[in-house]
């Protein structure tokens, strides 16, 4: 064999041996690649991808009230995002997206050729779509290794194979982190500029693109001047590659940043939003969801118009409240001495505190911080429209809700149950009792020796008066003498009251408590004709594609005649048109028909007024959290507690309307509730509660048809009766 075919020979398995090795070495890459492609997601993976979003708490008339979150996230279409955004990003991540397939080959060789020179890894080569794949999976990993950069490429070629172009730029904005806890353009938009993402502008788009590659050093926020140069670099290189004009580029240059920092965590509606929440957490796993995941719209009831209106009135009235309570507690010396050593603070230290009416710290607030709730219910839906849970003020904002945790001894505002209970039983609203103190004996040591409120005594009164006037002696003797208490707690009950009513003497006084929305909303049947509806906080939920998971309605019961309702109401009608609540007609003015009834325990920890009219039913309770400690001497329903009440029905009246399911619901300024069939309107006299002569003193009474005084005034029977 000559020289020439052992050449050959050798050739042939030098070519063969290499051939044999390169396809051996190709089989272990392929083998090695689907060793790792088995830890990352897969082409149905992929379509399937739904990043954490926040949830939203949503006001019927369509505002956000809060955000459930674990990460930052709202999603948004990439056909909202402003043209300049999406330009901005492709200037400085990728700007040959749209002639790659997931990895851009020319970058690769740019960035090892400037890494080389420079003798370290300063450029980068990562597409959008392989920064989208390291987002999107936590397989990938985020660490600097050749391992992570296969994973990568591997993901960013299914992710083209998966989505187009436009979609994978949607992905992107809504995945990526932009610092300060928010993941997508749309949260960073809120957060940095108090904005939705369609509305950003050329220099607040720069803005966000330049934080991408480090957040945390590059926030406007916390470093503005490294943020300005990031904004400058990125229209500099937008007008280097002719997405903006020469005179856009100097106009956003000398432009500087405005941020406008939106508080993720708060709310114009902090009790309730939190009520809901916990409601949500009750049935989330009955639901299949996950609030804080899920991206969930949950649509409410509450108005927010209606929320910002009674949160003024609050505010307003309890900043008042609490500068009466410093002024008569420091002249109040066993309260404070009680005070003082309970919380181990001088008197010196706790007379500063209230002279100079400054901030109270959170160890003494049980003591001496005045408290509050208030709801809003529209008692024909039993939507709740407005919730106040306790202090509004950020520096004594809590999260006790108070309108829904706190048992309160509810004092007179209890008295329409024990009315009610009488009409029931067949008593008229002329019957008469005496208004006279009565003792009791609760056993050989104690007795009980109940007083009206400002300690006067009378002869007969009516029932009328008694509520009119608030007159414990006579809601007293009802239950002694008209009805039992037993009756009473079964009328509390039928009518939503939910806590333990104890059947005692006491109970005409309001003795056991009550959660003032329970009440509230016992209150709002009055209002509805005898028809209670069960609180409604939640109308339904929709999930992140916008389709319906739940929805909600109210469970609607007759609790009570329509006939004897009505003759109730128009008692409680005089509480306000001449009795307790009169203020709310003279200094006030607030003139639409309504009813009412104001509420004060002995101790004057607590003050109430519930009124209503047929639209609107306000709950409103002002105390303390510790029933050791009074409001103010003169601190009654009427004075700490009407006057939210007074402000909130006035301004809610003035809007005219309030929203229902998402509609409009009008209010009638001057409606009135509507007269039933079987009540009959008799002219009685005022001192026997028998049917009117000409020679009595008469007024017009209601009277079911059925139950109407039969006798003819006697004692007035004819002129001489008077000067008798």
């Amino acid at each position: 064999m000559d020289n020439f075919e052992k050449n050959n020979v050798t050739w042939k398995r030098i070519f063969l041996n290499t051939f044999l090795f390169c396809f051996a070495s190709l089989i272990c890459l392929v083998i090695y690649l689907l060793f790792l492609s088995k830890d990352l997601p897969s082409l149905d993976e992929l379509q399937k991808f739904n990043p954490d979003q926040v949830s939203k708490i949503i006001s019927s008339d369509g505002e956000v009230l809060k955000k459930l979150y674990v990460a930052k996230r709202d999603m948004v279409s990439i056909n909202v995002i402003p043209e300049d955004l999406r330009n901005a990003l492709l200037s400085m991540e990728d700007r040959d997206f749209y002639n790659h397939h997931g990895i851009n080959i020319k970058g690769i060789i740019r960035a090892v050729i400037v890494d080389i020179i420079n003798l370290s890894a300063k450029q980068g080569a990562s597409t959008l779509t392989q920064q989208l794949a390291r987002t999107m999976y936590e397989s990938i990993g985020m660490e600097r290794s050749i391992l992570r950069k296969i994973k990568e490429f591997i993901t960013a070629i299914k992710i083209e194979q998966t989505y187009t172009k436009s979609e994978i730029l949607e992905l992107y904005l809504n995945s990526v982190y932009f610092g300060h806890g928010t993941y997508g353009i749309q949260s960073a938009s809120i957060y940095y500029f108090s904005k939705d993402a369609s509305d950003l502008s050329l220099i607040e788009s720069s803005v966000l693109i330049g934080l991408l590659p480090a957040p945390a050093i590059y926030s406007p926020i916390k470093y503005p001047e490294r943020a300005e140069r990031r904004k400058n670099l990125v229209v500099k290189v937008m007008n280097e590659l002719g997405y903006i004009s020469d005179n856009e580029f100097e106009n956003a240059k000398n432009e500087t940043i405005r941020v406008s920092k939106y508080d993720y965590d708060s709310s114009p509606a902090p009790h309730f939003s939190e009520y809901i929440r916990r409601e949500l957490e009750k049935i989330d796993s009955e639901l299949g969801v996950n609030l804080y995941k899920d991206g969930l719209n949950i649509h409410t009831s509450l108005d927010s118009r209606i929320q910002s209106i009674l949160t003024n009135a609050f505010n307003k009235t309890m900043v008042k409240n609490q500068k009466i309570f410093n002024k008569d507690l420091l002249n109040n010396k066993d309260r404070l001495d009680y005070v003082s050593k309970k919380n181990n603070i001088s008197i010196d230290s706790l007379k500063s505190i209230l002279e100079n009416n400054l901030e109270i710290p959170a160890y003494l607030r049980k003591q001496l911080l005045v408290q509050g709730s208030a709801v809003v219910i529209d008692p024909i839906h039993g939507s709740v429209l407005g919730m106040i849970g306790g202090r509004t003020e950020k520096e004594y904002l809590d999260h006790f809700n108070r309108s829904t945790q706190a048992k309160r001894q509810p004092g007179s505002v209890f008295k329409p149950f024990i009315y009610l209970s009488a009409i029931e039983n067949g008593y008229l609203p002329c019957t008469q009792l005496l208004n006279q103190p009565l003792v009791f004996f609760i056993d050989d040591t104690t007795r009980w020796n109940p007083q009206n409120h400002d300690g006067s005594t009378g002869l007969l009164t009516t029932l009328r008066d008694g509520m009119k006037k608030s007159l414990n002696l006579i809601s007293v003797r009802v239950v002694q003498e008209l009805i039992t208490p037993q009756d009473v707690k079964k009328t509390s009950e039928r009518l939503g009251i939910t806590t333990n009513i104890k059947p005692v003497d006491a109970i005409a006084l309001g003795v056991s408590e009550v959660y003032p929305l329970n009440i509230t909303m016992s209150y709002s049947a009055v209002a509805n004709n005898g028809i209670l509806n069960q609180p409604l906080a939640i109308n339904l939920i929709r999930d992140n594609n916008d389709l319906i998971i739940k929805e909600f309605t109210s469970e609607s019961v007759e609790v009570a005649d329509q006939k004897e309702i009505f003759i109730l109401r128009d008692m409680m009608k005089s509480v306000i048109d001449n009795g307790t609540g009169g203020s709310l007609r003279w200094k006030y003015k607030f003139y639409a028909p309504m009813a009412g009834k104001t509420g004060t325990t002995n101790s004057k920890t607590d003050a109430w007024f519930i009124g209503f009219t047929p639209y609107i039913v306000i709950g409103i309770w002002v105390g303390m959290d510790d029933p050791q400690m009074k409001l103010g001497e003169k601190q009654y329903g009427s004075n700490a507690a009407m006057p939210i009440f007074a402000d909130a029905i006035k301004e809610i009246y003035n809007l005219g309307n309030y929203y229902h399911l998402g509609k409009i619901v009008k209010i009638n300024l001057k409606e009135d509730w509507e007269i039933p069939n079987g009540i009959v309107e008799k002219n009685i006299c005022k001192d026997t509660c028998c049917l009117g002569t000409d020679w009595c003193d008469s007024y017009k009474e209601y009277f079911i048809e059925n139950n109407v005084p039969s006798e003819t005034c006697q004692e007035y029977s004819n002129p001489l009766f008077r000067f008798k």
